[in-house]
């Protein structure tokens, strides 16, 4: 069945890969709805903002819960896909152009503060729609439809509270007993730049192609942290190093399996901490410093992952994979603040929504070139131990 046949069919499953356009689809609409109605957003405020990304993003799940009950894809694409990404685009940048603005002496830690939130979600998300798909299985039904509902629901209540809670600070505030540096920075704009003007300067783009190479880099790793753990390390997991990925029982894979979900739940926390940390760091040592830190750390990291996969050192493994999924975190979270300095406050929402094409981008070629070199190097014959090592090698040129 071909996929156009597959969008429409009511007598067959749907294929994973076939729903995994929806997720492509997400994050694509996500950056291109953030570029697209940025400008709309600084016009109306966040509040209004707020309140259609959550009539969006709840209304996905409607539709998509629509489209399991039906047994449509098309409705899951475009409910859960481009209606969902939509709400999630403009509800990503509301909070964030608002806090740039409360907080002039601390853009990185106030910017940290809203992105940790955005990915710390997952840590509830993830749990509660599991715990909801529990509860309404049933011998004849998983319950999928019920949870979108549900969940729908849940969010539109709690994000109607956030969003009806925006305040805008009055033109001229400062914090109480704060006064800007007598020191100009130059590294600062005085002035602020207008949205029409901003991706007409060659720092827009520069910032745009960093944050590029920082997601394609961490989604890169974020794909494949579970199956390399697995199946680099394989025997040595569970105390049989002598053992490779083929060798393994049926059972002995459950048990590293079990290893490697607790892995990708230490690199969400890794994740979300990046983006308070090194969000806060940059209001101290500055943001180009924060980015060049980035870039070097990044290199050493991405290079000792191979190295020590080879020497059999879990530890370091580990411990280098955490670090670039806290760096990924942490350059999603500096970058309002970057903007903010570069652009000025005003139009900063705007500005940052076009710049989120970068992750639109970065969402698209991250995962299709990581997954192609790894089917290229299975076909070529590569033992499963080493066959990351060329992926990691790129990533750490990018």
């Amino acid at each position: 069945m071909s996929l156009a046949q597959e969008l429409f069919t009511t007598t067959c499953d749907w294929r994973v890969a076939s729903l995994g356009w929806m997720y492509t689809l997400f994050f694509v609409v996500l950056g291109v709805s953030a570029a697209l109605w940025g400008g709309w957003l600084e016009r109306a405020g966040p509040r209004k903002a707020g309140v259609v990304a959550v009539v969006c993003w709840c209304g996905g799940l409607v539709l998509g819960a629509v489209g399991v009950y039906v047994h449509q894809l098309w409705l899951m694409w475009l409910g859960s896909g481009v209606i969902g990404g939509i709400g999630l685009g403009l509800g990503y940048i509301s909070p964030v152009s608002t806090l740039v603005k409360w907080f002039p002496d601390r853009r990185g830690m106030a910017t940290g503060m809203a992105i940790m939130g955005f990915g710390g979600g997952a840590m509830i998300g993830a749990p509660l729609a599991n715990l909801l798909l529990n509860h309404f299985k049933t011998p004849t039904d998983m319950g999928v439809w019920q949870t979108f509902l549900a969940m729908g629901a849940i969010y539109f209540f709690f994000m109607m509270i956030g969003a009806f809670r925006y305040r805008i600070p009055p033109t001229g505030w400062r914090p109480d007993g704060w006064t800007p540096p007598a020191k100009s920075n130059a590294m600062i704009s005085q002035h602020n730049v207008h949205l029409k003007d901003a991706h007409k300067t060659p720092q827009f783009w520069l910032i745009w192609w960093v944050l590029c190479l920082n997601v394609l880099a961490g989604i890169g790793v974020i794909g494949m942290a579970s199956p390399m753990l697995q199946e680099i390390f394989a025997g040595k997991l569970i105390g049989h190093p002598e053992l490779g990925f083929n060798a393994l029982s049926a059972d002995q894979k459950v048990a590293i399996a079990g290893i490697a979900a607790g892995f990708a739940g230490l690199l969400s926390l890794f994740n979300i901490g990046g983006r308070f940390f090194w969000a806060s760091l940059s209001d101290h040592i500055g943001r180009k410093r924060t980015y060049y830190t980035f870039f070097v750390l990044g290199i050493i990291c991405y290079l000792l992952m191979p190295w020590s996969a080879n020497l059999g050192s879990k530890a370091i493994f580990v411990g280098a994979v955490c670090i670039i999924l806290s760096m990924y975190g942490g350059g999603f979270a500096t970058v309002p603040a970057y903007l903010a300095d570069m652009f000025g406050t005003q139009f900063v929402g705007a500005i940052h929504g076009r710049l989120l094409t970068a992750w639109s981008t970065a969402g698209i070629i991250g995962p299709v070139v990581v997954n192609y070199i790894r089917e290229a190097q299975l076909a070529a014959g590569v033992p499963r131990d080493h066959l990351y090592d060329y992926t990691l090698y790129i990533l750490a040129c990018s």
